[in-house]
């Protein structure tokens, strides 16, 4: 494979954003890039995010390159829209944060007191991570198939990868740090470690030229206000139930989210996660017990619910003449009963009976006056054999198939802890807010209670 000539690249990626265009309804040139440039520069969005099938037809070769080194790239574009910004800024922007002030007045104080003749150490320079206010994404094409979690392996190293699957767990979102600013007791001067992983360790010796020739041994305090901070959220993602083999448990996968990613889903959420598939970095002990063996997680770029389509609810909706055509054949029960839960081999008769269950009774009309027939069913069988499954895909009732949840973890003991109800609830679709408001209910009548440390329900 030829080296990568990542000078010429970056032309390409100039000439990109600022060149690549697209035709409206009326024949005008949009500037998709330019016109997000100018946003970017007065800071009225913040995550850019670069089409892949773009790129691709103005560059193939860079756009497969992307793709392969996705995290080297994403630092290219960054530092190349860092250099644009300045020509695309129209107007004053005034400053929006406490980092904003900072940054504005550390540049006019480091123009008036330093000597451009001067050389310093690059850890008392400004990082770029430090002037940046912005974040690169990478949409990718069109045509990438999103893979099940055991798909991925270690070829996807370094490459933007698409997966798909269900979020079990998520973390609050917590601030991150990128750049730590740190101030010498002695000289004043101020030190700056940009981070780069998930742990660092402070810097505690000035390294400036005062302390160093003057043999003062400062020492240095961290900045709170002067660093730079970024959001951060971790999910957990696992597989979905027809893609896994049978016999097989599903696997899982880390996603870490920073920036506008972050808050994009939730526990229960069908996702369509794209991102760079990496090696988690360990330092010190931890490193040194890991051995040669590394856990990998993904890095999110960008992040799609797959099941927050209602736009169009099935009222509005009109059957088509081919639904019309598939409903008056003479198999449409007995294909329709089959459609319930199809990862599921056989039982017809008992899918027929959901199926019937599902759609209601025959009226009744004692007296006059109409009432819904209702329709009960009991499954009754050998352990394995799918009984609570079949109910479980079934009961539209979000509180009984919760219950029935909690009644298979307790089995036949009585004191059952929340924290596992919770894991097995978020794995079967169920969001905490429904978990917490079953609890409750079902505690206001008297079937069960829970601790005052909140952490254990115990069967009445």
């Amino acid at each position: 494979m030829a080296r990568r000539d990542y000078a010429q690249d970056r032309e390409s990626i100039k000439t990109f954003l600022s060149e690549f265009c697209k035709c409206d309804d009326d024949g005008k040139k949009q500037f998709v890039y330019g016109s997000q440039l100018v946003k970017l520069a007065h800071r009225e969005q913040v995550l850019i995010t670069i089409d892949l099938d773009d790129l691709s037809e103005f560059n193939e070769s860079l756009a497969e390159a992307v793709i392969d080194n996705c995290r080297r790239y994403a630092g290219i574009f960054s530092d190349v829209i860092a250099e644009l910004l300045p020509s695309y800024k129209q107007q004053e922007v005034h400053a929006k944060d406490a980092l904003d002030v900072y940054i504005e007045h550390r540049l006019m104080m480091d123009a008036r007191v330093r000597n451009p003749m001067e050389q310093r150490d690059d850890r008392n320079s400004f990082p770029p991570e430090l002037m940046k206010r912005f974040e690169v994404g990478f949409k990718p094409m069109s045509t990438e198939k999103a893979h099940s979690i055991r798909e991925v392996k270690a070829q996807h190293i370094g490459k933007l990868t698409t997966v798909r699957g269900i979020v079990t767990r998520c973390t609050e979102v917590k601030p991150m740090m990128v750049v730590a600013t740190y101030t010498c007791d002695r000289c004043g001067s101020e030190t700056y470690q940009p981070v780069s992983s998930l742990s660092f360790t402070p810097v505690h010796d000035c390294p400036s030229d005062d302390c160093r020739v003057n043999k003062a041994a400062g020492r240095l305090y961290l900045q709170t206000r002067g660093s730079k901070f970024v959001k951060f959220q971790e999910l957990k993602m696992q597989e979905h139930s027809d893609q896994v083999p049978v016999g097989h448990i599903p696997r899982s996968m880390t996603v870490l989210c920073r920036g506008e990613v972050t808050r994009m889903a939730q526990p229960g959420d069908h996702v369509v996660v794209s991102g760079v598939f990496l090696p988690m970095v360990r330092s010190g002990f931890a490193q040194m017990i890991q051995g040669l063996l590394s856990e990998t997680y993904l890095q999110a770029h960008r992040i799609i619910c797959i099941n927050k389509n209602d736009d169009i609810s099935d009222k509005e909706a009109e059957l088509t003449p081919d639904e019309l055509e598939e409903l008056a054949q003479d198999d449409f029960y007995e294909r329709l009963a089959t459609s319930l839960a199809p990862e599921i081999y056989g039982h017809l008769d008992v899918k027929k009976a959901l199926l019937l269950l599902l759609v209601g009774g025959v009226d009744k009309r004692p007296d006059g006056m109409k009432i819904r027939g209702n329709i009960n069913i009991c499954l009754m069988g050998d352990p394995g054999v799918a009984k609570s499954q079949l109910l479980g895909l079934h009961v539209p009732n979000t509180s009984d198939r919760i219950f029935a949840i909690v009644r298979e973890l307790a089995g036949s003991g009585k004191a059952v802890k929340i924290g596992d109800i919770m894991d097995r609830c978020t794995t079967k679709g169920f969001k905490p807010d429904q978990v917490d408001k079953c609890i409750d209910d079902y505690e206001e009548l008297n079937v069960w209670q829970v601790n005052m440390g909140r952490t254990k329900i115990t069967f009445m």
